[in-house]
């Protein structure tokens, strides 16, 4: 191991030296980061898996990074070009942008107007230019180099002066600071391209917009892009090209005078123009990209991770409600582990002859038939209207049954996926749609961990992110939710079964055939008797899987087999004769000499206090609602209970009944005027919001999280303390005007002259 990374990476995370080194051991033996986190707590002080996520990439990273530092070195060694500076400089690179920076002088070039005056021998006319010479004549000194590729004073002296703006851009020092100053400094500005085709304006805050680089949002970086890669507008960086060409120039000369000023100053801008500017622009926009990329990414995978891990409502019967027009409403009756019991379909409001009094009787038979406790509405097409039918029947009949409005994203991707089909051979599409919708309700985590994340709708721009990213990111949130869930090993299908602790998909596909042959698993240890699942994938995902009601009482916690020996010796200390029993106690004088280090006796305690514990408890369940149709039974003011369907940089989208979510925008969130969504609201957080404004033209409904009256005083006070603060800066004596040289002086010092 590094022993230098190792210390880097535990600055970066404010940990001990032993938790970093601990928890790569782990890693390097094969373990998985869920079971590290869960099961190795002693040895990684209780890291948890984000940390020991970062720990495992942040160290490949930094071993890639010493690697190229060692090559880039090795290959500037073997053109005798190696200075201790040039090591120096390489060394204290903390990115691999930045020693490709410093190598880009000694790099093989592509042809370049600069590589092929270099070919035809014009370096050292070059090099006689860049020494300064205030004596001679350039036209002699350059008649020295005609040849057969040189035909002329003319192309000599462009070729060399080709050469110096090569190095020009290539100066890695001065790149630094010519990009430092551009996003300090600069300004980006789109304008609509006179060829533009944006019929529904999706565009249009971006047709004619300037902003500070450097306060870019990352939303607006998204969609500047993607307007841009429509062809819709273009983009252009606004900055001072003439003082940082002239700063190129004294860096060149060091405000020498020389006989060869006026081409050092033409091979200064051109170097300028058509080399470092463009290429300057062109890293800004990619490391924009990359940062907006990665904030997405981010979002994306905390929404999923809420998603995943809302609370299920447990031992209920559930009727899926899949809502249509023409095709009708397809409904699903789901027990309470999950079976389908029946499908129907009703033809409420088709204008084929739409019956919503035969539909009314239907559905009102299904629920009393089976006894259906809650029906589950999928938000799409006619669920407003399927909503309205639904509470009709329940308070027409005095039925305690409820109802809640379920996100239907993905139900029908996974209708036409081949287990779907398998499992439902009988039923057309449409009709598993219902199943899917039923079950999300029961169990999220068990039915949507089908669906390819990507179809769950709590993205933004997913279609324009890095898709290798983007799947690594969610593959990550996944394992988290299913690991800290855990599953039930009887009854987890083979795609949650998959994400388990050291299983893939060829195991878990095995542990399916393994109860389908042999029945129920009644004990943990009969893992070991399924195919090509060897002792290190046991005790990897062992304790992760649970049996209900088997042989041995542990096996339904999470404890794992390696500490039954443990928990019992515990038990016996204390006199715990059953798990979850009402007046467990664990005095301290009874478990402090049983050696159990302090966080495994923590997590035996609480499986024995709570051995049928779930981890998605702490969480809201579906919000039961509702009695808003139709935008216009809203006015402005009006308080309503919703549920966050998506959370994004800008903001939040809160279902409140209508058949688009209405956006809680970031301004309006709290009595803070800019605020990260992601600290103040989660996918499927239950939140009271207001009305803000209606555009019924538009069908968009704003809200927000604060009453009118709050927003105005907060908005007053915002204005107060602006305007005092402004009083004070017009108060305060100017500070001396700081010119372009002034800053570039100071920059070019920071880097290094």
């Amino acid at each position: 191991m590094n022993e230098e990374i190792i210390r880097s990476i535990a600055s970066e995370l404010k940990i001990n030296l032993s938790q970093v080194q601990n928890t790569l051991s782990l890693l390097e033996e094969g373990n998985t980061v869920p079971f590290i986190a869960r099961y190795r707590k002693e040895q990684t002080h209780g890291l948890d898996e984000e940390q020991i996520l970062y720990i495992q990439k942040q160290y490949d990273y930094q071993l890639k990074l010493a690697e190229r530092k060692e090559n880039v070195l090795k290959l500037i060694a073997e053109q005798g070009k190696l200075t201790d500076e040039i090591k120096k400089s390489v060394e204290e690179c903390t990115k691999l942008s930045q020693v490709e920076d410093i190598y880009r002088p000694y790099a093989q070039k592509k042809k370049t107007r600069a590589a092929t005056a270099i070919k035809n021998g014009l370096q050292p006319l070059a090099d006689w230019m860049l020494a300064l010479p205030t004596e001679g004549n350039l036209v002699e000194e350059a008649m020295k180099y005609i040849n057969d590729d040189v035909k002329n004073i003319k192309d000599a002296v462009q070729g060399a002066m080709d050469i110096i703006a090569e190095a020009v851009s290539d100066n890695a020092k001065q790149r630094w600071a010519f990009k430092d100053t551009i996003m300090k400094a600069g300004v980006i500005e789109t304008k609509l391209k006179k060829d533009a085709e944006d019929e529904k304006k999706v565009y249009q805050n971006y047709y004619d917009y300037s902003e500070k680089i450097s306060t870019l949002a990352d939303h607006r970086i998204m969609a500047i892009d993607r307007a841009e890669k429509a062809k819709v507008i273009s983009v252009n960086f606004i900055f001072d090209e003439e003082g940082l060409k002239e700063q190129a120039l004294n860096n060149l000369t060091h405000q020498q005078s020389t006989i060869v000023d006026n081409e050092l100053k033409l091979a200064a801008d051109d170097g300028c123009t058509r080399l470092l500017f463009p290429s300057i622009e062109r890293e800004i926009r990619s490391e924009l990209s990359d940062r907006a990329h990665t904030r997405s990414i981010e979002i994306f995978s905390a929404n999923l991770e809420k998603l995943l891990l809302q609370a299920p409502l447990k031992g209920r019967t559930v009727l899926g409600f899949d809502p249509g027009y023409y095709n009708g409403c397809k409904l699903a009756v789901i027990d309470a582990t999950g079976k389908m019991l029946t499908v129907e379909k009703i033809y409420p409001f088709s204008k084929k002859g739409g019956d919503i009094e035969a539909s009314k009787k239907a559905l009102l038979r299904l629920i009393q038939k089976y006894a259906v406790e809650i029906v589950a509405i999928g938000n799409g097409t006619a669920s407003r209207e399927s909503e309205k039918l639904v509470a009709e029947v329940i308070r027409e009949n005095n039925l305690k049954t409820e109802y809640a409005i379920v996100s239907e994203a993905g139900a029908s991707v996974w209708s036409a996926q081949e287990a779907a089909r398998a499992e439902f051979p009988d039923l057309a599409v449409e009709e598993r749609s219902a199943v899917s919708i039923g079950r999300r309700l029961l169990d999220p985590l068990a039915e949507l961990i089908k669906i390819d994340p990507k179809s769950i709708g709590v993205g933004q721009y997913q279609h324009d992110l890095p898709q290798k990213a983007l799947s690594e990111r969610l593959d990550e949130a996944i394992m988290k939710c299913v690991n800290r869930t855990g599953a039930d090993l009887n009854t987890a299908s083979m795609e949650l079964l998959t994400h388990i602790s050291g299983l893939n998909s060829a195991v878990a596909k095995e542990i399916v055939n393994y109860r389908n042959e042999n029945g129920r698993f009644t004990n943990r240890t009969q893992l070991m008797k399924v195919k090509k699942l060897g002792p290190k994938a046991y005790q990897q995902c062992a304790g992760f899987l649970r049996i209900t009601d088997g042989e041995e009482p542990l096996d339904a916690t999470s404890i794992h087999p390696e500490s039954y020996e443990a928990a019992r010796a515990l038990m016996k200390a204390c006199g715990i004769t059953q798990l979850g029993a009402a007046d467990i106690t664990f005095p301290e004088d009874k478990v402090k000499d049983l050696g159990i280090d302090s966080y495994t006796l923590k997590d035996i305690e609480d499986s024995i206090t709570q051995p049928l514990r779930d981890y998605r408890d702490q969480f809201e369940t579906a919000l039961l609602r509702s009695d808003v149709l139709e935008m216009s039974d809203l006015h402005v003011g009006d308080k309503l209970s919703g549920t966050v369907r998506n959370v994004v940089d800008f903001g939040a989208f809160v279902d409140i009944g209508l058949h688009e979510d209405g956006l809680v925008h970031t301004t309006r969130m709290s009595m803070r005027r800019n605020v990260d969504p992601m600290s103040i609201v989660s996918v499927g957080d239950i939140v009271d919001v207001w009305v803000y404004e209606l555009d019924e033209e538009r069908g968009r409904v704003s809200l927000s999280m604060l009453p009118k009256e709050q927003l105005e005083q907060r908005d007053a006070a915002y204005k107060h303390r602006k305007s005092a603060k402004n009083r004070k800066k017009d108060e305060k004596p100017k500070k001396k005007e700081v010119t372009m040289d002034d800053a570039m002086a100071r920059l070019m010092e920071r880097f290094g002259k």
